[in-house]
């Protein structure tokens, strides 16, 4: 089973960092997850490695370990665990092709007990200073939890997830385990079937891994400047857990027993509604600008109305009297481009021009430093997900340099739907570009050595291979002219067009060889685009749909919604699942370097195609609204 019994925790007051005083140098704390969401805190020491963590397991938990792998983020542990911090949390994951969420957990024995863990009944992973109001929150719990207040169940929304109360009743805390995710073992919904560390609702967003997504979007969110409520990782236990009989073995779980989970910890709110329950007209702009701001950094995949609450500051909730906060953020920081959601993007105040402390708050951000900040503190978070914020938020900086609004923004990053075909949006077709150029620079500088004329810039493949060569003289007219071919009016590329190109191309070289019993070398060889995942020519708003729905069909309660989306209908619910035109994980460091120098280089001529199709628009706006009455 997926529960650890243990002693009841509650004897042991959180202590923040004094827990590891007195502890050998070279000590440390670390949290180990299986994949079916059973946890255990241990020490390590210097002498441990990769298989004693293991064998800790075994014997605590009999957990299978044989044929297992134990994970930090990216990394695969072995022998080494020097790149392990404090209050860390790992991941044992099984090697097998396919795996199952049905291996049994079971409790550790008497003959164990010195294996047991010994920790208090919330730990918060992780030592950053911006946790402090955390800390307070925590021990305001445990207070209640002493004096017999359990936590509440949420009963909305795919996942799990729980109010924790202090010792007068109130709600102070929400808290997601990453194990009750959808589709994660343990989810209380029924929404299950696969283990943590596999594709969860986003394909580009893991199960098990939207918690510290909570966290870095509050770490990122500098000077509470979009108000993201305080959020941390946390190991904490308690009976109200679920454990689904599925994951328990043969053997049902009582209801009384002691589960430790992972999970994200966050302030409740207390509000009045939320965005999708009131008129978006008296929302201040600069608390829609500065959610827009965060979400535009984060890549946020899921933002709409029912995870921006609306608190009333006069009572009444006059224009300007109201306070935006920002929940739900377990969506953002994919691993791969894909496309977004911003439900902001149409309300007028996203249309009204940046301020001037707006503007200084931009050019102060630094995605090199935000990049190191969120390896520091969340050591286990993916490259990928690094890359993708460093990628939007020099996006971020530029185009608001440039003098661009926060809707003309989340246009660019959006996808478009046309004839059938999901329509790259403008910024992964500057990414597009990108690789193409550089693939161009390659051919034509002379310290290329060609082989056979072939030039693979890999951002991803699954599926099928595409080659596309457009007419291009000279790398700086690929640069002078990178959005003036092979792209529809507002800078995208419908993929229609690129099948089209890619057929007629193949038809004619078939003709050709025909014609002159082999293959036909032309004066441009095929220099190749960044790879698209998937399969194109599949690739229709006819696919099926995600099915997923809330099965009791309620209002989300207080306006939280259990793991990342509720009864409101997100883009995830509306669209097919998203393909990844765009990975930037598999660069190399010095691939990645030149990608962003020449990125950069192409973004000024994707704005100012921006800006000539948003004048455009206007002026059709003002034609079309001056005969209305």
């Amino acid at each position: 089973m997926a529960v650890a019994i243990f002693k009841s925790p509650l004897g042991r007051e959180y202590h923040g960092n004094k827990r590891m005083e007195g502890k050998p140098a070279g000590s440390r704390r670390v949290f180990v997850q299986t994949e079916t969401g059973c946890v255990l805190g241990m020490e390590l020491d210097r002498n441990d490695n990769a298989h004693t963590v293991k064998r800790r397991l075994q014997l605590a938990l009999n957990v299978p370990t044989e044929e297992s792998s134990l994970t930090f983020g990216d990394l695969v542990l072995k022998n080494d665990l020097s790149a392990i911090r404090n209050d860390s949390a790992l991941l044992l994951t099984r090697n097998y092709m396919h795996r199952s969420s049905s291996t049994p957990c079971l409790s550790p024995t008497g003959a164990e007990i010195q294996q047991r863990d010994q920790s208090g009944p919330i730990e918060i992973l992780g030592q950053s200073s911006s946790f402090a109001k955390t800390k307070q929150l925590v021990k305001e719990i445990v207070k209640g939890m002493k004096a017999g207040v359990d936590p509440l169940r949420v009963h909305s929304g795919l996942g799990g997830a729980y109010y924790f109360r202090n010792s007068k009743g109130d709600s102070i805390a929400i808290v997601k385990p990453t194990d009750e995710e959808p589709y994660a073992p343990n989810n209380p919904k029924g929404f299950v079937g696969k283990t943590l560390g596999q594709p969860g609702l986003k394909r580009s967003v893991r199960v098990g891994e939207t918690g510290f997504r909570e966290v870095a979007a509050y770490l990122l969110d500098y000077d509470h400047f979009a108000n993201v409520p305080p959020t941390a990782l946390v190991k904490i236990t308690h009976s109200i857990f679920n454990v689904n009989d599925g994951v328990n073995g043969n053997k049902p779980h009582k209801e009384s027993q002691l589960v430790s989970k992972i999970a994200s910890f966050q302030k409740f709110i207390q509000h009045d509604f939320d965005a999708s329950d009131y008129g978006t007209s008296s929302f201040p702009v600069a608390a829609v600008h500065r959610i827009g701001i965060l979400d535009i950094r984060i890549f946020n995949t899921d933002r709409h109305g029912g995870n921006i609450l609306v608190r009333k500051l006069d009572g009444v909730g006059r224009f300007g009297q109201v306070e935006l906060v920002p929940i739900d953020h377990g969506l953002c920081l994919p691993e791969s481009l894909e496309d977004p959601y911003f439900e902001w993007i149409h309300w007028p105040q996203a249309s009204i021009p940046f301020s001037d402390d707006e503007l200084e708050y931009i050019k102060k951000l630094d995605p090199f430093h935000d990049s190191e900040m969120l390896r520091s503190e969340l050591p286990m978070i993916r490259e990928a997900c690094l890359r993708v914020l460093i990628l939007c938020t020099i996006f971020l900086k530029e185009a608001a340099a440039y003098g661009l609004c926060l809707a003309e923004i989340g246009e660019m990053m959006s996808r478009e739907f046309r004839s059938g075909d999901e329509v790259p949006s403008e910024l992964e077709t500057v990414c597009i570009e990108t690789s193409k150029l550089i693939a161009v620079e390659e051919m034509l500088s002379p310290r290329v050595e060609v082989d056979d004329g072939n030039f693979h810039f890999d951002i991803d493949c699954e599926d099928y291979r595409y080659e596309f060569m457009p007419k291009i003289a000279s790398a700086e007219f690929m640069t002078r002219n990178a959005f003036h071919f092979a792209f529809g009016g507002n800078g995208q590329w419908p993929l229609s067009k690129l099948d089209e190109s890619i057929q007629e191309e193949e038809e004619s070289e078939e003709e050709a060889e025909m014609s002159t019993g082999g293959p036909v070398v032309t004066n441009n060889e095929h220099i190749p685009i960044p790879i698209l995942s998937k399969s194109l020519k599949n690739t229709s708003s006819g696919e099926k749909k995600l099915g997923l729905h809330n099965p009791s069909g309620t209002k989300p309660e207080n306006g939280y919604l259990a793991c990342s989306s509720s009864g409101h209908r997100s883009a995830d619910e509306q669209l097919p699942a998203s393909v990844s035109f765009v990975k930037l994980a598999d660069m190399t460091e010095e691939e990645w370097a030149t990608f962003l120098e020449k990125f950069q280089e192409l973004l000024y001529p994707a704005f100012a195609k921006r800006r000539s199709v948003t004048v455009g628009r206007k002026q059709l706006q003002r034609l079309g609204t001056s005969c209305q009455f």
